[in-house]
C-alpha cells in the first residue's frame, strides 16, 4: 500500500506487485499439491490433517491478498494520472496499521500463537474505525468536488475490497 500512499513515485513498485502474482498462484497451488500429497502418503490423524487442512485455506487466503494487491496496484497506477486528492495522506494510519496486522497474523497461524491472533481482533477492528472514517471523508470529497468522483471512488475501491475477504486465521485450527 505505501506504493500507492505515494503514487507517482512508486510506478515502479506497482509493476513489480502485478508482475509477481503469478509466482503467488504458483505457490498455492504448489502448497495445495504438497498438501495432498502428504494426506495421501501419510494418512494423517486428526490434528495434523487439521494442520495440513489449516495451511491449505491460509494459502489460498494468501493468494487472495495477493490478487487484492494486484487490484490496489492497477488502481495506484491509474489514480497517479488524475488530479491528488487531498484526503490521501490520511490513508498512512490505516496502511502502517495493516502492515503490522498482516505478518502478525501470518506468524500467529506458523506458530501457532493464539495469544497473538488474539490481539489482532482489537487491531482489526482499529483498522476497520480508520478504513471506515477515512472512506466517508472521501465520500465527502466526493460530493464537494466533482473533479475527485472518480479518484475517490477507486479509493474508496481499494478500501473497502480487502475486507470484504478478512478471516481470523484463528478460524483455521
Amino acid at each position: 500500500m505505501r506504493g500507492c500512499v505515494s503514487l507517482k513515485a512508486r510506478s515502479e513498485l506497482c509493476d513489480r506487485v502485478i508482475a509477481e502474482d503469478e509466482e503467488i498462484d504458483f505457490l498455492e497451488k504448489q502448497v495445495d499439491q504438497d498438501a495432498v500429497t502428504l494426506l495421501i502418503r501419510f494418512d494423517p490423524v486428526a490434528t495434523d490433517l487439521s494442520e495440513v487442512i489449516s495451511a491449505m485455506k491460509v494459502s489460498t487466503d494468501l493468494e487472495r491478498v495477493g490478487d487484492e494487491s494486484v487490484t490496489i496496484a492497477r488502481r495506484a497506477k491509474r489514480l497517479s494520472s488524475k488530479p491528488s486528492v487531498s484526503e490521501l495522506a490520511l490513508l498512512e494510519p490505516a496502511y502502517e496499521l495493516a502492515v503490522s496486522i498482516f505478518p502478525d497474523s501470518v506468524r500467529a497461524f506458523a506458530d501457532g500463537d493464539f495469544e497473538l491472533a488474539r490481539t489482532l481482533k482489537t487491531k482489526d477492528k482499529e483498522l476497520d474505525a480508520l478504513t471506515k472514517e477515512f472512506i466517508d471523508k472521501l465520500f465527502v470529497q466526493a460530493e464537494t468536488d466533482s473533479k475527485f468522483v472518480r479518484s475517490c471512488y477507486d479509493l474508496i475501491f481499494v478500501c473497502a475490497r480487502p475486507g470484504a475477504n478478512r478471516r481470523s486465521r484463528n478460524e483455521y485450527r
